[in-house]
């Protein structure tokens, strides 16, 4: 049986007046006019006035309200200062927890998942999910979309409930769904780059252009997950009941929270690990050329085929989140490596898969997604926000694809991850002879470095190796 071994070396390496004459009257009107601009300017910049955010007025005696969220420690961010708030449903949650007990730590993580309802008295709540809590009513508050449901009212909500039950040392309020899985180290490497002191509101787009168009491109969504800093929060609780009225035609609870915090003035801080995945079919493409930022989250997960062949999806997840436990920041990170020799091109997604070309393929290729899904909403090949390829219909053109079998610590500081040949593959029938050298190979050996997730606060670049042994 043959196989290769891939050294993986450092994953990045930083990068490192105009002037005319006037009279004096004249001069004396320009000096005027330049410090009422000024002043003008100022007190757009500075107040907490604003056209656009009718109860903005209210928020001053809010004031202490967020300075007793801002922490003067230069402690820095942990999983214990983030407070998570799951939407649910008191009558499908047996069906979605699955998703959450598979990130939550119990007496590590905080929050809650919100229901409309008290679970039935015949239901043990599991030990192993969030503890819940039931929303506030919500009947006073307008909906006039007319193909979408009234409970994104309430989920909306949360942000707001989870901020007023006033639980100390919290820096940021992470919301999400029943189906969404969080990757809760790189979430706190990634909140960990931003003042929590400030405003900020973190997340990222569907990966469906259409549905970006119909809803918003400025908008972080809510399956894959969104954070709202301390400050933020305390501001957006005092008017997001007005706003919820304001945009009763809003189809989301992630597009009415978006629209309040456009009256406030905070646009989305976009980060592309925070995945909607608003795709159907297999998502392997996307996963295989995972963008440069660590994995936050994954959404949607019943709509798409297991993320390994021959698993159940939870199976499958449990696999790629052992690889993310054993070195969170690598996970998904894609790496070209060449054999001159034999003139093979490899790309590997650690923590996930190799592909294997029989041929030199160019980095620009390596590193455009499969298209091995179709869009949300109509199914279509385009659009996406990120590039892609089609998957060619010759099999000698389509890559060798190996998926992780184990990972495991070696040596001082490294792990090292096998990857097995699918199986199911239809490249078997593909008769060329570089092809079938190529397919002697059985498996894949990836030796890497632990990756410092200080290296994300840097400019950054994918990484490369050209040799094997």
């Amino acid at each position: 049986m043959s196989s290769t071994r891939v050294i993986i070396q450092d994953p990045f390496k930083a990068w490192k007046f105009l002037v005319f004459q006037t009279s004096r009257s004249s001069h004396a009107f320009f000096i005027f006019c330049t410090v009422a601009t000024i002043s003008c300017i100022c007190y757009l910049a500075f107040s907490t006035h604003s056209l656009g955010c009718p109860d903005c007025h209210t928020l001053i005696p809010n004031q202490k309200l967020v300075e007793r969220g801002i922490s003067e420690s230069y402690e820095k961010t942990n999983i214990s200062h983030i407070l998570f708030g799951i939407g649910g449903f008191s009558k499908t949650w047996n069906k979605r927890q699955h998703y959450s007990d598979l990130w939550w730590k119990p007496n590590i993580t905080r929050g809650f998942v919100w229901l409309e309802d008290k679970p039935s008295d015949e239901v043990t709540w599991p030990a192993t999910s969030p503890p819940y809590r039931v929303s506030a009513d919500t009947s006073r508050f307008n909906y006039t979309c007319w193909y979408g449901s009234r409970s994104a009212i309430r989920i909306a909500r949360i942000v707001k409930e989870s901020f007023e039950l006033g639980l100390d040392n919290v820096r940021w309020f992470v919301m999400g769904d029943d189906d969404t899985v969080f990757f809760t180290e790189n979430l706190v490497n990634v909140l960990a780059k931003y003042d929590h002191n400030q405003m900020y509101y973190i997340g990222g787009n569907s990966e469906s252009v259409e549905q970006d168009v119909v809803h918003s491109y400025t908008m972080a969504y809510g399956g894959g997950g969104f954070a709202i800093s301390y400050p933020l929060a305390a501001v957006l609780a005092g008017v997001l009941d007005g706003c919820i009225n304001r945009y009763a035609q809003f189809y989301g609870s992630d597009q009415k929270v978006q629209g309040c915090l456009s009256e406030i003035g905070v646009p989305v801080t976009k980060e592309l690990g925070f995945h909607q995945v608003d795709i159907r079919g297999n998502p392997y493409g996307l996963l295989a050329a995972h963008p440069l930022a660590p994995l936050v989250s994954l959404h949607h997960l019943d709509y798409i085929q297991p993320l390994f062949p021959s698993r159940s999806q939870i199976k499958s997840l449990k696999k790629l989140i052992g690889a993310h436990e054993m070195d969170p920041g690598r996970t998904l990170q894609h790496t070209f490596c060449y054999d001159l020799r034999h003139n093979w091109s490899v790309s590997v997604s650690w923590g996930y898969t190799v592909q294997l070309y029989p041929s030199l393929v160019t980095a620009k290729q390596l590193e455009t997604a499969l298209l091995t899904f179709r869009s949300w909403k109509t199914g279509s090949s385009k659009p996406f926000t990120f590039n892609t390829r089609p998957v060619s219909s010759d099999p000698c053109g389509r890559p060798i694809v190996y998926y992780l079998s184990r990972v495991e610590r070696v040596g001082s500081g490294h792990t090292l991850t096998t990857y097995k040949r699918n199986a199911d593959e239809s490249q078997n029938n593909c008769d060329r002879v570089d092809y079938a050298s190529a397919l002697a190979v059985r498996y894949f050996n990836v030796t890497a470095s632990y990756f410092n997730p200080n290296l994300w606060k840097k400019v950054t670049k994918f990484s490369s190796c050209w040799s094997f042994s």
